[in-house]
């Protein structure tokens, strides 16, 4: 095969399944991450050990190969046909070019054609533990020869180590992930997506505690649903926590950011409004009030109108001034509004 052909074909190598190898790079997240110290350091350790000028922990993508890490060289990416690096995915544990000038894979390279010039590649997979090398752990040198057996196996032990922080930095970051889903799960009522009677006590503590600080409005809308026991009964449990569900999501849509919106039990909820005095509260429980009778739930092919009482209540810094006392003020509100005839606001 001529030399010119060779090269050709060198450009689209591919290992076999070569998709599932950059999938299981791609699992880790690691590709156009910030610099790391620890990469640094394995890959500093790698060219003194082995007595290199040059290393680089490089991941290898469907088209590019991007530096984790390096020693002597810039951080970056090079088209994956322009890296030495793609050859060590091809399947081999250790690839080593004693004379990259010399070989024809390597002959035509940017890197040896030009500064640095290079001359000597050694380099070993990383391989994850479903057996897929998704890039490598290299030394490379101006000048041509080849690691002794001694720097061949340490290259080997600190290719693992690499590939052991690979493996460690993704277990976090799923274990930050996890620990983040199980803290919003903890917050969150299941069914309509607000917070729960726990989290929203907390909140309203918190806001509390400021309001009397700052001396600033706070306030706080106790919602409930009008015979929503009178949907359950005619169509089932399931219809009444659909209507739930979608009160809880348009609230959630209705509310500032700063606002707090809950469950706080059965089929009432709450919302604590800070920086808010009692006639901007009264606002947006006529608002919220129109917007949830407009709202439209369907079991089958039943439409079912569901509205809701509102009661407000509002610090005044005296007989109403921390929590119990603001929700009781609010509590009262909306069993007037109950007694009134419903679906509407009082307070």
């Amino acid at each position: 095969m001529p030399a010119a052909q060779k090269i050709h074909l060198l450009g689209v190598a591919r290992p076999p399944a070569d998709q599932f190898r950059v999938a299981a790079l791609q699992r880790y997240q690691i590709l156009d991450t910030p610099p790391c110290e620890d990469f640094s350091f394995l890959a500093e350790l790698a060219a003194r050990l082995c007595g290199m000028p040059y290393a680089a922990i490089a991941l290898v993508d469907a088209e590019r190969v991007w530096l984790k890490a390096s020693h002597g060289l810039p951080l970056g990416s090079m088209p994956r046909q322009d890296s030495y690096c793609a050859l060590t995915v091809l399947g081999e544990a250790t690839t080593e070019i004693a004379d990259l000038s010399e070989d024809y894979r390597t002959a035509h390279l940017p890197y040896t054609v030009a500064a640095p010039h290079m001359r000597m590649y050694s380099g070993v997979a990383l391989t994850s533990p479903d057996g897929f090398h998704i890039g490598a752990l290299c030394v490379m040198d101006s000048r041509p020869g080849a690691l002794d057996e001694a720097q061949r196996r340490t290259l080997a032990r600190l290719g693992r180590q690499v590939m052991a922080l690979i493996e460690l930095r993704a277990n976090q970051r799923t274990l930050g992930g996890s620990l983040r889903e199980l803290e919003q799960l903890a917050l969150t009522d299941e069914l309509t997506g607000l917070h729960n009677r726990r989290s929203l006590l907390q909140r309203l503590q918190f806001e509390v505690a400021r309001a009397k600080r700052f001396r600033t409005p706070l306030s706080a809308l106790m919602i409930d649903l009008d015979d929503l026991k009178g949907v359950n009964d005619r169509y089932g449990h399931a219809a009444g926590d659909m209507v739930l569900a979608n009160v809880g999501r348009l609230l959630r849509e209705s509310v500032r950011v700063i606002d707090i919106a809950g469950r706080y039990g059965g089929e009432e909820l709450c919302v604590v409004l800070p920086n808010t005095p009692r006639e901007g509260a009264r606002t947006l429980a006529e608002t919220l009030r129109a917007k949830l009778e407009a709202q439209p739930h369907t079991a089958g092919a039943h439409t079912l109108p569901v509205t809701v009482s509102i009661g407000v209540g509002a610090f005044d810094h005296m007989g109403v001034a921390d929590a119990e006392s603001l929700l009781r003020q609010a509590d009262e509100a909306l069993r007037r509004a109950k007694d009134g005839g419903r679906n509407r606001v009082d307070g």
